[in-house]
Formats: structure tokens, C-alpha cells, sequence
């Protein structure tokens, strides 16, 4: 059995406005229009999930308000304070916990701990150009498939993973790439 894994960064927040906390910072402009395109991308490409784990920050709020105007659906999260600024040890606890009646997962997040899941659950044979790049850089709002060789997600952990899809914002809109601004 496989276990499929959608990680997915939270969109760019803006340093702009005045927030007493971290966990309050909402999307800039680019946040929102990115977070629009993926979720476009994911509809066109059939991407589905059953299941959607979240931070309840602010940024990932408004990241998944604009996937899913982008994906034309939305499927209610189960929010998770855990989640938030989390180690990657502390998402695998989280994914550990998922019911094993969910085959298809999107965890929604932020870095580093999604870009350390990624390192963690695929190994570093040299068989993964895409995990070379996942490691040089997990940017706001990029999504990661993994399809995982386990039948629980209680088994979660050991590199198993194969990463099959990567897909950054810059990809599907050049105007949302680091330089654009």
C-alpha cells in the first residue's frame, strides 16, 4: 500500500503590516495571487486529497482561502497548533496520528520543517534531482508530493519516499519568482 503526502509552504506574508505576533502575519499581494495559482495548477492537474492538516496561523488561513479559490473546492482542515514553526520530527508526530482511512493527505505549513520532511522521507541516494532542489530551497507557497511506501501513516519516518512532484510558484508564473519583485 501507498500513502500519498502533499506539503504544502503557506503563500508569502507581509512584513508591511504592524502585528503584535509572528502567528498573525497575513498574505502580501503575491502571497494571494500564488497561492491562487497552485491551487489552479493543482485543479488542472487532478491533484485530490482526502484529507487536510493545517496551522492555524494567520498566512496559512489566507494560503488555503486562496487554493482553494484557485482549485474550485474546498475541503475543511483539521487545524493543528502543532504544526506551527514545527521541527520535522514534530510533523511526522502529527502525520503519525492521521487515520489510515485517509490515503491522500496535504499538510499545510511552514519552513523548515516542510523542507525537512522532505530531506527526512526520501533518501539521498542521488537518485532525486528534485530533492536536491527541495533542499536548496522550499519557497512560500511550493508543494511537494510524496508517495510513501507505507501502509499506516503510523510508520512514518523512515526514507521511504519517493518525491514526485515539486512544483514552485515560479514555475507556473514567472512573475511570482524571487526576482519579480
Amino acid at each position: 500500500m501507498t500513502k500519498t503526502l502533499f506539503l504544502l509552504r503557506h503563500a508569502k506574508s507581509g512584513w508591511d503590516d504592524p502585528v503584535a505576533r509572528d502567528f498573525d502575519r497575513p498574505l502580501n499581494r503575491r502571497g494571494e495571487k500564488a497561492a491562487r495559482t497552485v491551487g489552479q495548477w493543482m485543479a488542472s492537474q487532478g491533484v485530490t486529497f482526502e484529507h487536510v492538516i493545517a496551522s492555524p496561523a494567520v498566512r496559512v488561513i489566507e494560503t488555503l482561502d486562496g487554493l482553494w479559490a484557485g482549485y474550485g473546492r474546498k475541503l475543511e482542515p483539521t487545524w493543528e497548533r502543532r504544526i506551527y514553526l514545527a521541527s520535522s520530527a514534530t510533523l511526522l508526530d502529527v502525520l503519525r496520528e492521521v487515520s489510515d482511512a485517509h490515503d491522500s493527505v496535504l499538510m499545510v505549513g511552514h519552513n523548515p520543517g516542510m523542507e525537512d520532511v522532505v530531506v527526512d522521507l526520501v533518501a539521498d541516494d542521488g537518485s532525486s534531482p528534485l530533492r536536491d532542489e527541495v533542499e536548496v530551497k522550499f519557497p512560500t507557497a511550493a508543494l511537494a508530493q510524496l508517495e510513501i511506501d507505507i501502509d499506516h501513516w503510523a510508520d512514518i519516518g523512515e526514507p521511504v519516499a519517493q518525491l514526485k512532484r515539486f512544483v514552485r510558484p515560479r514555475d507556473l508564473d514567472p512573475s511570482l519568482g524571487p526576482d519579480a519583485e
